[in-house]
């Protein structure tokens, strides 16, 4: 497994601060208030309860990772070679790969085993029970035709259902699923037209504008049909409406969008992968609408956010109104184009219950393509409504952050004319050690919707060239924070 930064149960004294690391104050101008700039509404209190909230909230985390198990298989295994597929790089695969999962599916389960070799194959449709394992040494290469992803199936695209090209590897329905091993899987999206289907005004554009016209004026799902003739790019690897879900072990390389994105499903273990998504929007690992996920030691090279919650667009996520819950990811190195960890645009089911802990922004040892812009970003709108309750980041590190430690932004893209009620509470950092920001927090709250509850503890930022911003902003408290070398006072 790739080497994990070291769990650590407090802020540790011997750090940043005892060592004499942290900077001077530079042009982090304090204030009596933490040096936030004006003008600035909103108040701020005490730490008054926000401690034993933050506490409190975290003894949630042994119960939600007791249930997360991930499936076992029978020990039956189904090489794909043994249903005619072929190594060499041009050989088209699909029928193997189809007849293999199926092979193994009605015996009751077990591993399809991808070994050494490079497998050319068109979309791959996982059933219950089965683990496609593809071994170290092993790639399988996805088609640059999008032809070689139909029929069509159902799909969220952007937080909106529809049908569409298949993802490349995609689940519908099933139970004991996985995808796993110390191969490749690689979507090839340079070599295809996924790419120039959404740079430079591409014609993705309109059909993205249609869709999201259907979900918001309530057009039938069955109606929205995409795919042939259209131009919404497929996600990389999609489980819909599936328990018990492994991702483990994986290299995973230019996907044409999404990378690992999880619908509606719930049992979710993504563990040890390794994305290099550099194509535009190419997040690495979406869960949405999903309980119970774990997400845990994996690496995102990305050129979108890192990991992103969601629950759906829009009026079309109200309509399916299912939340996304109990997400721990522990562990991780993150170097994206935007966001570390972060929760939305997609919010409109609701995000409630996400804990992130242990993980390292721009690594040295792992330079990503892009710095990331937030460690933590948080966006909604009054377009999207919903609510998001519970966003709780401890331990994190790094260095080189391009903007704001924390973006919580309730107007997200200026809102986009929205007018339904959005919330957004209960932000908790605690025990960060990053160098290196614009500024530590940046909070945008509404006038008709305030942000309520953010919390910062026990944390030394360093190299933070700004003041803070802060809007519409209720119970904001600060508690043993070192700001280039100064501690914030409270009020």
């Amino acid at each position: 497994m790739h080497p994990r930064p070291s769990r650590r149960a407090a802020l540790r004294t011997g750090g940043l601060l005892a060592a004499g690391a942290l900077l001077p104050e530079q042009a982090y101008a304090a204030t009596p208030h933490m040096g936030l700039a004006t003008p600035h509404t909103g108040t701020a209190t005490p730490h008054t309860g926000a401690a034993a909230a933050y506490t409190g909230a975290w003894r949630a985390v042994p119960g939600i990772l007791a249930r997360i198990r991930p499936p076992a298989f029978p020990r039956r295994t189904f090489r794909v070679t043994d249903y005619g597929a072929v190594g060499d790089g041009r050989t088209m695969n699909t029928a193997a790969f189809r007849a293999a999962i199926a092979a193994c599916h009605r015996a009751g389960g077990g591993h399809v085993v991808v070994p050494e070799g490079r497998f050319l194959t068109g979309a791959i449709h996982l059933r219950s029970r089965v683990d496609l394992h593809v071994t170290e040494g092993a790639t399988i290469a996805f088609s640059p035709d999008p032809r070689d992803f139909l029929p069509v199936v159902l799909t969220r695209w952007e937080g909106t259902e529809a049908y569409n090209y298949s993802p490349f590897i995609y689940a519908y329905g099933e139970r004991d699923v996985a995808v796993t091993g110390r191969g490749t899987l690689d979507g090839q999206a340079r070599l295809g037209p996924w790419e120039s289907w959404y740079r430079d005004s591409g014609p993705q554009g309109d059909d993205q504008k249609l869709l999201r016209e259907m979900g918001s004026t309530g057009v039938p799902v069955a109606r929205r049909v995409f795919g042939d003739g259209h131009h919404l790019r497929p996600k990389m690897v999609q489980f819909y409406r599936c328990r018990n879900v492994l991702v483990s072990g994986l290299t995973i390389v230019d996907p044409p969008m999404w990378t690992v994105h999880p619908v509606l499903s719930s049992n979710v273990t993504v563990r040890d992968i390794t994305v290099d998504s550099t194509l535009y929007n190419t997040d690495g690992c979406d869960p949405e609408c999903c309980s119970d996920v774990l997400i845990t030691g994996c690496r995102f090279n990305t050129n979108d956010d890192c990991v992103a919650v969601k629950s759906g667009r829009d009026e079309d996520g109200h309509r399916v109104g299912v939340p996304s819950r109990n997400i721990v990811v522990r562990d991780c190195r993150f170097s994206g184009r935007w966001g570390g960890m972060t929760v939305g645009s997609e919010m409109s089911g609701g995000v409630r219950d996400v804990f992130a802990e242990d993980c390292e922004i721009n690594p040295p040892d792992f330079p990503g393509r892009y710095p990331v812009k937030y460690a933590l970003y948080v966006k909604a709108n009054k377009k999207r409504g919903g609510s998001i309750d519970g966003v709780h980041v401890r331990n994190f590190t790094g260095q080189g952050v391009e903007r704001d430690i924390a973006f919580v932004t309730m107007d997200y893209n200026g809102g986009e004319g929205g007018t339904l009620p959005v919330s957004v509470r209960n932000i908790h950092l605690d025990r960060m050690e990053i160098d290196g920001a614009q500024t530590v927090l940046r909070l945008v709250g509404l006038e008709t919707d305030h942000l309520r509850g953010v919390h910062v503890s026990r944390s030394a930022f360093t190299g933070i060239r700004d003041p803070d911003s802060v809007t519409h902003t209720d119970d904001l408290t600060f508690r043993r924070v070192f700001v280039n070398g100064k501690e914030v006072p409270q009020p």
